[in-house]
């Protein structure tokens, strides 16, 4: 069975994001992104709340036409727009770019997605992050620590109602300073 690995960015402080929702800060580098490439190349689709899709659909579609892109942006584009994806809304009524609309979070609907063949399925979005977590349908936890202490901003964890062991299973240090924690949920 397919796992929901939940794969976010976050300051030293806990924050994906400052109040304005700058991310400028993220230290994304030729490094980490390769990484990030091999991760969602095995991946057998993406998961967005409709915000983060939009900002997704708003600049990869077209990335790669940039000639001053580098390469593994280019790279990046491409799985991008390969990728099935499903982004939960309540308002969306379409979306382009081979992504299906869902919306609400229903736990059956989840573990039929989940039980498809394929790989795993990447989620990302802070408010949809906290309300698969309320419904306990996060297998593995993928955060990146940036060093960066921002002082404010949207903590990545919003679900203050929600208690998970995690077991760590890894972690990976980046020459930019970047850490990747990798926890997968108590007896997933």
């Amino acid at each position: 069975m397919r796992k929901i690995i939940l794969t976010m960015s976050v300051s030293l402080d806990g924050f994906f994001e400052r109040p304005d929702r700058d991310i400028s800060w993220h230290l994304v580098d030729d490094e980490l992104h390769r990484y990030l490439n091999e991760q969602f190349r095995a991946m057998g689709a993406f998961i967005f709340g409709r915000v983060t899709h939009e900002l997704m659909a708003d600049y990869w579609p077209t990335a790669d036409q940039d000639p001053d892109i580098p390469a593994e942006l280019v790279k990046f584009a491409g799985i991008w727009r390969e990728m099935p994806k499903f982004v939960f809304s309540r308002t969306l009524k379409q979306a382009g770019w081979n992504t299906t609309v869902i919306h609400d979070v229903v736990p059956e609907q989840i573990a039929e997605l989940k039980a498809r063949p394929g790989g795993d399925i990447v989620l990302s979005g802070a408010n949809l992050a906290a309300t698969f977590m309320r419904h306990g349908l996060i297998d593995e936890f993928r955060i990146l620590v940036h060093p960066v202490v921002l002082g404010q901003g949207r903590p990545l964890f919003e679900a203050p109602d929600v208690r998970m062991d995690l077991r760590l299973e890894g972690t990976r240090t980046f020459g930019n300073g970047v850490v990747l924690l990798n926890y997968s949920r108590d007896g997933a």
